[in-house]
């Protein structure tokens, strides 16, 4: 099973969930993809990601900026691999300049508000240290313009590195990372 996991004000909709959605779907793999829309209560979306799906060794689970928090967590927590694409490693001090009303990026009409307990909640999931570097694939960009990648690569030592040099937050070339990731979560490529 792949699940993705967006970021902060992002959705299904993102293009790299998408991406992976149709490279699955061309697999003929469908049925084993999910990506979630998640709820802004940190504690509510990984419980709905760990009540909705079976997370064990044969889970990969890909998470992106906020979502990879969240992979982090549930992969510590759960035993599965997770792939981390430009993930923020300490969200309850990156997110705290955004508390408020917010919008969705891909629905503007998508209101919510983050509040001082969402940061606490973060708190609480933060992963001060990961357990077994061999389940994690970090992918960073040097130009991410919201997160640090010197941070990323710091939080995650003796997992597997990709860092792009240059690009942005958005992994604008995920293009070009989408075979590793599948390969990393044992999905081997069309022939």
């Amino acid at each position: 099973m792949l699940i993705y996991l967006h970021g902060f004000r992002s959705s299904p909709a993102s293009f790299k969930a998408r991406m992976l959605a149709a490279r699955m779907a061309a697999l003929g793999r469908e049925a084993d993809y999910a990506c979630p829309q998640l709820p802004v209560s940190p504690s509510e979306a990984v419980a709905r990601v760990a009540s909705r799906w079976r997370l064990d060794a044969s889970t990969t689970l890909v998470g992106s900026s906020l979502g990879g928090c969240y992979a982090t967590y549930l992969a510590e927590r759960h035993g599965c691999r997770a792939v981390l694409l430009n993930p923020a490693t300490r969200p309850s001090v990156g997110l705290a300049a955004h508390l408020g009303p917010q919008t969705g990026y891909h629905d503007p009409s998508a209101a919510f508000e983050l509040r001082a307990e969402h940061l606490e909640e973060l708190r609480r999931i933060e992963v001060a240290a990961i357990t077994r570097p061999e389940r994690y694939f970090l992918i960073a960009a040097t130009g991410d313009e919201l997160l640090d990648w010197r941070e990323m690569v710091a939080a995650y030592p003796g997992a597997r590195h990709t860092v792009v040099q240059g690009g942005d937050h958005g992994l604008s070339d995920f293009a070009d990372h989408l075979d590793d990731v599948l390969a990393f979560a044992g999905i081997p490529p069309a022939r």
